[in-house]
């Protein structure tokens, strides 16, 4: 058990019968009556984010994730076939289970498959990735003053706001958190 005084960002615990990571938390203490702890959770199986609140201290189930590393092969239709480097195992995780991280995944990449009692729960993807542009709109010359930014497509289909001087063919940068920019590669 651990209290939700000790919430961290990335924290796996059990409420619910479910699996949720935190992924944004903050400690509320009004002037008037008790303490709490408001949470922004996401459902590991599902994928779905909640908010909840709790009364400071109240304790919570600790959820103990082992995470294996794993590099992706390819996708067979709706399933994407990861493979652990050291005994070659192959396994597979539906599209369902991924839906926000195969816009970062290139074949090859290293992972970290996510797993709770035997059960595959998904892909904790790096902070960052490397992605190729393959179609933006030119930037025009003198457009720079006001910090301006263009849509560009990268290789594996994510649609992200770049700078006006980035161009075909470009190795970016890509944050995968929130899909954002970060720098040229």
């Amino acid at each position: 058990m651990i209290s939700v005084n000790d919430f961290k960002t990335g924290l796996t615990i059990e409420v619910d019968n479910g699996i949720w990571r935190v992924i944004d938390f903050q400690h509320v203490k009004p002037g008037k009556g008790a303490a709490f702890v408001r949470s922004k959770l996401r459902n590991l199986r599902t994928g779905a984010i909640q908010e909840k609140t709790f009364r400071a201290g109240e304790k919570v189930g600790r959820a103990q994730i082992d995470n294996s590393k794993m590099q992706y092969l390819y996708n067979d239709g709706d399933d994407y076939v990861f493979m652990d480097n050291n005994t070659y195992e192959q396994i597979t995780v539906n599209k369902s289970q991924l839906e926000h991280e195969i816009q970062f995944l290139k074949e090859n990449m290293p992972v970290s498959i996510m797993m709770y009692e035997g059960e595959t729960l998904g892909v904790d993807l790096p902070k960052s990735v490397e992605l190729q542009v393959v179609e933006t709109e030119p930037g025009l010359k003198g457009d720079t003053v006001s910090g301006g930014t263009k849509s560009a497509t990268m290789e594996t289909g994510l649609k992200i706001q770049v700078p006006l001087f980035i161009e075909n063919g470009e190795i970016l940068v890509v944050n995968t958190d929130d899909g954002s920019y970060v720098s040229r590669a």
